[in-house]
């Protein structure tokens, strides 16, 4: 994985690229879990889901890693980023097989994402015509 100048191997279950849209599925049960975590471990009140929040227009997107397991051969430090129009997040394969790239949880609508693919997720902006 490579994001914001930084590349590293990692060992985890996936990757979650939230739009707005869909920052209120997945990405918030992942910021919700983090939050209490922090909040548990330090005995202090964060509301980390009140300092992330995504309107539908934003332009740019978040992603965070899954189970990102720290390993002799994988690190565990680019866990969670805003990808904008000049910070894309690029991923690499390493799987195998049965790799996939998916949209909104519909595992059936996939893409193939096995060793030696490399998958880009960046923003393309429009400027509004009138």
């Amino acid at each position: 994985m490579e994001f914001a100048g930084n590349r590293e191997q990692q060992s985890s279950s996936g990757i979650i690229v939230s739009t707005g849209l869909g920052s209120t599925g997945w990405l918030k049960s992942v910021i919700s879990g983090a939050s209490n975590i922090v909040n548990y471990l330090s005995g202090k009140e964060f509301n980390i889901q009140r300092e992330i929040q995504l309107n539908w227009n934003n332009d740019y997107l978040y992603y965070s890693v899954r189970e990102p397991f720290p390993r002799k051969t994988s690190q565990t430090n680019l866990v969670f980023g805003k990808i904008t129009k000049d910070c894309p997040l690029r991923i690499f394969s390493l799987m195998p097989e049965n790799g996939v790239i998916f949209s909104d949880g519909i595992e059936n609508d996939f893409v193939q994402f096995n060793s030696g693919i490399e998958a880009t997720v960046l923003l393309l902006l429009r400027k509004k015509v009138i």
